[in-house]
């Protein structure tokens, strides 16, 4: 009996150490430049069959040390990011950037707390948490299970920046700028100077349709700005990575179109809900999730131009 029990312990204990191994294996990156490093998510929605893994998230390596760039969509895709990366460098993880607060870019963040990493986010991102933090734990926990959301926390910056900062990886510089409201209010770009690599979050997406949530007349502004930054090629929130500026004509021309439709239709009185219902349909077949989000962005479009 004593043996017999034993060997069910061992057991168990084998079947949790290899759970533990299957949730630290090395997602897939690609070195899109000298030490760039980038995994692509799924063009979907976060679900529990995904593990949130929709965003694109990826890292730096410079001579003295690794920035991280986003974390993922659920701790296990945190881990897999970080065994990514000591797959190919045991330097110091000295900082984590989030480009901003959507749960699909930061749930992964709690991976690297013992790294003793610093965390770097728009000045606004603290705000941001604080106001939304808890609804996107309750929310997610629902489509996502217990399981993986369990170990989610959220996590802060603890380095703002307000305009511009420079990050010193040993021979790299990364450059962080903080935008004014565009696709969130509290977007952050990364640089890397070496490579002429542009880390755009959410500002820039490629094939998924974008998401608003901020101001539509200031990502406008921003992208025309975007586009005068001396990039080689960006890395987008979703989407393939592609050539600069050219990965940005897409996007802008489903903005500029979602905005002349719906100043026509406030000028003809029509009302919000048959807005959302037809703004912009004319993009429906360039985009991938088109009706999951463009109703939402029409709605959000119309809120804010109602009252120009």
């Amino acid at each position: 009996m004593a043996l017999r029990l034993c060997s069910l312990v061992a057991l168990a204990v084998i079947c949790a150490l290899t759970g533990v191994r299957a949730q630290a294996q090395a997602i897939d990156v690609r070195e899109v430049a000298p030490g760039v490093f980038v995994h692509t998510g799924l063009t979907a929605p976060m679900t529990e069959a995904n593990a949130g893994a929709t965003a694109n998230i990826g890292f730096v390596i410079g001579e003295a040390a690794v920035a991280v760039i986003d974390t993922g969509g659920s701790v296990r895709e945190g881990r897999q990011l970080l065994a990514a990366i000591r797959a190919r460098t045991g330097k110091p993880i000295r900082y984590v950037i989030n480009t901003h607060g959507h749960p699909d870019h930061v749930f992964g963040n709690a991976a690297f707390v013992a790294e003793g990493t610093v965390f770097v986010g728009h000045r606004n991102l603290p705000r941001m948490f604080s106001a939304r933090g808890q609804f996107y734990l309750d929310a997610f926990r629902r489509t996502m299970g217990r399981e993986l959301m369990d170990e989610v926390r959220i996590i802060s910056p603890t380095l703002l920046v307000d305009d511009t900062l420079t990050l010193d990886l040993g021979a790299r510089t990364l450059t962080l700028r903080a935008w004014s409201a565009a696709h969130t209010d509290n977007d952050l770009s990364v640089f890397d100077e070496t490579t002429g690599t542009l880390f755009a979050g959410d500002l820039v997406f490629v094939t998924h349709t974008p998401v608003l949530d901020g101001s539509l007349r200031g990502w406008l502004r921003a992208i025309e700005e975007l586009g005068r930054l001396p990039a080689q090629r960006v890395i987008p929130g979703h989407g393939a990575v592609s050539d600069w500026p050219a990965a940005l004509a897409d996007q802008r021309r489903y903005l500029e179109k979602l905005s002349a439709d719906i100043r026509a239709m406030i000028a003809r009185g029509t009302p919000i809900s048959a807005a959302a219902a037809s703004a912009a349909a004319s993009e429906r077949s360039k985009w991938k999730l088109f009706e999951d989000y463009n109703a939402r962005n029409a709605t959000a479009a119309f809120s804010e131009i109602e009252w120009e």
